[in-house]
């Protein structure tokens, strides 16, 4: 469920930048928590229990971003797609790291991409994969469920054991939950 235009103007209040772009403004779920310089442009739809944090940008001004329920976008992050070709789309669950790039891709849910990889155009991850740090995912990729991929470009390494999927992605994703319900409690 989306946010009223009260809503939307409380995050205003906290100096977020929420910009409208050829007649579409960022439209935010319940729950969450926008740092005050993260940047969100456009045709952007987020989930509930989202978070995006310090000097994160959200840029859809030339095509569609969704994000799911219980998505964070780390600081630096920048999720952005490519005009008349490729819309950003993140499932539920997703850990975007500080400073990685998602550019015009398709991410399913219980998905954690590594601080600094970068995500090209077309790229499709399934469920349940660990992007690692610094990994580059090439254009067109398409990422088989149950694996951790590194290096550049991204090579599938190893099998995600159950231990790395709750102990990585749904513990992250979880404890940023838990990290922005501090920043929301000193308003």
């Amino acid at each position: 469920m989306m946010v009223s235009f009260v809503d939307l103007l409380n995050y205003l209040v906290n100096m977020a930048l929420i910009k409208t772009v050829r007649g579409f403004t960022p439209k935010v779920g319940k729950n969450c928590f926008l740092a005050e310089n993260a940047t969100l442009i456009g045709d952007v739809t987020t989930g509930d229990d989202c978070s995006i944090w310090y000097s994160a940008v959200v840029r859809g001004d030339v095509n569609t971003i969704s994000l799911g329920n219980k998505v964070n976008i780390q600081d630096g992050a920048v999720i952005h797609c490519t005009f008349k070709k490729s819309k950003t789309i993140i499932g539920n669950n997703v850990s975007v790291g500080h400073n990685a790039i998602v550019h015009g891709c398709e991410v399913h849910d219980n998905v954690l991409i590594g601080m600094g990889s970068i995500v090209m155009d077309n790229v499709i991850i399934e469920s349940n994969v660990i992007v690692a740090a610094g990994a580059v995912v090439t254009q067109n990729s398409r990422l088989e469920s149950g694996f951790i991929y590194a290096g550049t470009p991204a090579k599938k390494i190893k099998e995600l054991s159950a231990d790395l999927k709750t102990g990585e992605i749904e513990r992250i994703a979880n404890n940023y939950l838990t990290y922005s319900s501090w920043f929301k409690e000193e308003k």
